[in-house]
C-alpha cells in the first residue's frame, strides 16, 4: 500500500470528524458504559483486524477505547488505514 500525501489525508479527515490527527497515525477514542461494553468492542475490533490482516493499537481506560491507526510497512497513513476507520465506525455506531 502507498502512502498517503498530506492534502490527501487532510481530505480524508474530513469524512472522518471523530478521528483526528496524531503524527503519522489516525486516532479516536470511543466510551463504553462499562468496562464489559469497552472489551466486547475491543473483542469486535480484534475479529476485524485478524479478518483484514491490519492491526490497530489499542488503548483501554476502563470504559473508554483509543484506537491508532497506521500502516507501518508504509511508514504512515494508507487507504487501508481509513477503511478500518470506516468499518470501526459503523460498529460503534450499532453499538
Amino acid at each position: 500500500m502507498e502512502k498517503l500525501s498530506q492534502d490527501i489525508i487532510e481530505q480524508k479527515l474530513e469524512e472522518f470528524p471523530d478521528w483526528s490527527l496524531s503524527g503519522d497515525s489516525i486516532q479516536r477514542t470511543m466510551s463504553f458504559e462499562n468496562f464489559n461494553g469497552a472489551m466486547e468492542f475491543v473483542n469486535r475490533i480484534a475479529q476485524l483486524a485478524e479478518a483484514q490482516q491490519h492491526h490497530p493499537d489499542i488503548m483501554v481506560r476502563y470504559n473508554k477505547v483509543t484506537l491508532t491507526l497506521s500502516t507501518h510497512d508504509a511508514g504512515g497513513l494508507t487507504e487501508r488505514d481509513f477503511e478500518f476507520a470506516r468499518e470501526t465506525d459503523a460498529y460503534s455506531a450499532a453499538q
